[in-house]
Order: C-alpha cells, then sequence, then structure tokens
C-alpha cells in the first residue's frame, strides 16, 4: 500500500518542499526571470514607437539648433517644416528621388550593403566604409534664398562615435554651428563638446581658402592660413579633439560632401 506522500501528485509535492529547499528556490527563481523577462519584453515593444518619436524629435531639436532657429515656446514639427530635406548621392552633389523623403533612414540605410562604398581611406573612422546618400536639410529665408544648410556628420572620438550636425551658410563655406546629439565622450573632458562656449567658436569660421584649400582644423594652435579656419582644441581631451578635426575634414572633403558643397559655392544648388 503506497505511503501518503506518494499518493500526491509531482505538484503537491513540491508544494509540500520546506521554502529553503534546493528544488523550491529553483523553480521560483527560474519562473521569477521568466515572468519579469516577459514583461521587459512587452514594454520594450509597446514603447518602441514612443522611443523612435522621441529620437527623431531630439534629432530635429537638434537641426533646429545648429541653424539657430530654435526656439522652445514653438512646437518643434511646425518650426522644423521651414526646412527641406533632401537625400544627397554624395558622389554627384544632387539631390535623389531613389528614395522616399519621409521613410529614409540613415541608420538603416548605413546596413544596406547596396547604398555604401568602401573607403580607401578612413580618418573619421567610419569602419572602412560610408553611405553614398545623405540626409540633408535646407533653410530657405524669406525671398525663397537658400539662407542655410544643414549636413549631418559622424565620426569616431576617444570611446565612441559621435552623430551631429554642422550647419553652413549659402555661400558653402562659412560654418553657422556645429553640435552633436550623439556621442559617449568621457564626462569633463570629450564631453565638453557639448558645451555652449565650445560650440560657439565654430560660428563664423570658415572651410576653405580664398584657392579652395580646406583649411578647417581643430587644434591647439592656429594653422599657417589665420584663425578664421581654427577652432580651440578642448583642453584635456586630445584624442577627442582629434576625433572631431578628423571627421568634419572628411566630411567636408571631395569624400564626403565636398562635390555638393563645389555645386553650392558655384550657385548650382536651387
Amino acid at each position: 500500500m503506497p505511503d501518503a506522500q506518494e499518493q500526491k501528485g509531482p505538484i503537491r509535492r513540491f508544494l509540500d518542499l520546506p521554502p529553503d529547499s534546493v528544488a523550491k528556490t529553483v523553480v521560483v527563481a527560474v519562473g521569477l526571470c521568466l515572468v519579469a523577462s516577459m514583461v521587459v519584453s512587452a514594454a520594450a515593444v509597446a514603447l518602441r514607437p514612443v522611443q523612435e518619436a522621441n529620437q527623431l524629435n531630439d534629432k530635429r531639436v537638434n537641426v533646429l539648433q545648429v541653424a539657430g532657429v530654435y526656439d522652445p515656446d514653438v512646437p518643434v514639427n511646425e518650426a522644423f517644416a521651414a526646412f527641406e530635406p533632401h537625400v544627397l548621392e554624395l558622389d554627384t552633389g544632387e539631390y535623389t528621388d531613389q528614395f522616399e523623403i519621409d521613410t529614409f533612414d540613415q541608420l538603416a540605410a548605413s546596413g544596406d550593403p547596396a547604398i555604401v562604398r568602401a573607403l580607401d581611406e578612413d580618418p573619421a573612422g567610419l569602419g572602412g566604409q560610408m553611405d553614398a546618400f545623405r540626409m540633408i536639410y535646407i533653410l530657405r529665408d524669406d525671398a525663397g534664398e537658400i539662407d542655410k544648410v544643414v549636413l549631418p556628420i559622424e565620426g569616431y572620438g576617444l570611446w565612441s562615435t559621435l552623430f551631429g550636425f554642422i550647419a553652413l551658410e549659402a555661400n558653402g563655406n562659412d560654418i553657422f554651428g556645429l553640435q552633436f546629439y550623439q556621442h559617449g565622450e568621457t564626462p569633463g573632458l570629450g564631453a565638453e563638446i557639448d558645451n555652449p562656449r565650445w560650440k560657439a567658436l565654430w560660428n563664423g569660421k570658415k572651410l576653405f581658402t580664398e584657392d579652395g584649400t580646406l583649411a578647417i582644423t581643430v587644434a591647439k594652435a592656429p594653422p599657417p592660413q589665420g584663425r578664421e579656419y581654427y577652432v580651440d582644441a578642448l583642453a584635456g581631451a586630445t584624442l577627442t579633439s582629434r576625433g572631431v578635426d578628423n571627421l568634419v575634414r572628411f566630411w567636408m572633403s571631395e569624400a564626403g560632401y565636398g562635390t555638393f558643397l563645389d555645386r553650392l559655392q558655384a550657385g548650382d544648388i536651387d
């Protein structure tokens, strides 16, 4: 005749175990982990649209700020409507209708082997390849003429890839502003690229000399061409400063937006 314990089912026998038994501890811990992971996964899926909307909003705020038209009292989407977004083909320096403006995703495009190209030289630390197409933003004045051009830039600093924007005047040479919206540089050192005083140093600087030589430099001393081509390096953040110098010079060169800037300076961009 089986004893009372053997007559019980497996669930009943498990429940009758002491609270501190190994089996009950393991089962409860695994169960809690499974429930917690399901809750976290469900929350991540549910919040993804909100996260994407916040990221888009933050990027638009940065475009507005670097162009000098951000007003916290004006809704971001309303202010951003003043910009004309265009997908630019870097090799030709011309706009392309190959992509839908509203659905073009720069990060997704970066992973598409059909629209990236290899780099013979990679001073900005882009991993040896770069997008062949970039989303740029045109701001016009009241007369409908180009006022500012906002170009996305990126490159490696000390610890991270820096993502930002540079705003140029209509002549394609004078810098209006530069700022980064995503990076992981050292707080108090490399992260000083976010310091308003350092960002203000870029305003009014020039990219090219009169003979067309790319001269903009982030360094501890001005270049031979003069201070109008010079932004003071960050104190104690030599490698981050060098990274910013490399990425700005790369994107403003023929490997980046150079062909587009040539056309802009020649008045060939509508």
